[in-house]
């Protein structure tokens, strides 16, 4: 897969700098004698605003335009809320689950142990995916995979209804969707600072002016 990124105040310029672009890919692709499908391609105009950028071409063939565009199983919509893909990845849980169902239900004989190791080695890397860009999402979609994963863990220690998904997390040493963002952004903020590019720095300094009330990764950990 291949993204092709332009960022502008103007839509109109943000266009011409984005079919600029795509002529010289497809000078490429004409070269090396390459066959690019732009039916399978997505124009996406990635904005909080009504208004979309003007039609760009590849090949003489226009691109469609779109909400929301898959890159490397990453859903991408247009404002950048990141509800398509946890939507998507929530009904992928739900297929593995199925599958897994006669492993993980209370009556299943396998040992506390197993089913953790089952959920943690096949289920879990199913919604964990992409969470250095959807973590960033709205509380209201983040619980979409929270409530999910309670109610597998509830399931494979067979809780009473008294227990608090809470105390089922502390005792089975899981991390919260949140707490695994957490996790994650930590993470690469270490990378960052032990980094030998000095610039890499630069992303850490928040931005002076935010306008918007979105959040990146570096909010969970200040």
């Amino acid at each position: 897969d291949t993204a092709v990124l332009a960022s502008h105040e103007s839509p109109i310029l943000a266009t011409q700098m984005l079919q600029n672009n795509l002529n010289d890919i497809q000078k490429w692709l004409n070269t090396w004698r390459i066959k690019a499908n732009e039916a399978k391609s997505a124009h996406v105009t990635f904005t909080t605003r009504r208004e979309t950028c003007p039609e760009v071409s590849l090949n003489g063939q226009q691109i469609p335009q779109s909400e929301v565009a898959k890159y490397l199983g990453v859903h991408f919509d247009h404002r950048l809320t990141w509800k398509t893909h946890i939507f998507t990845t929530r009904k992928q849980f739900g297929l593995k689950l199925r599958k897994l169902f006669w492993l993980l239900n209370r009556r299943s004989r396998l040992t506390l142990e197993n089913k953790l190791l089952i959920y943690k080695t096949i289920l879990k890397p199913v919604w964990r995916y992409g969470i250095q860009l959807w973590g960033t999402a709205a509380n209201s979609n983040v619980e979409i995979l929270q409530r999910f994963q309670s109610k597998i863990l509830r399931m494979i220690v067979d809780a009473p209804w008294f227990v608090t998904n809470d105390t089922i997390h502390r005792d089975l040493q899981v991390p919260s969707v949140k707490e695994e963002t957490l996790n994650y952004c930590k993470n690469y903020r270490d990378r960052l600072k032990k980094h030998p590019n000095i610039f890499t720095a630069n992303l850490m300094k928040p931005r002076s002016i935010r306008r918007l009330k979105k959040k990146i990764p570096f909010d969970f950990i200040h």
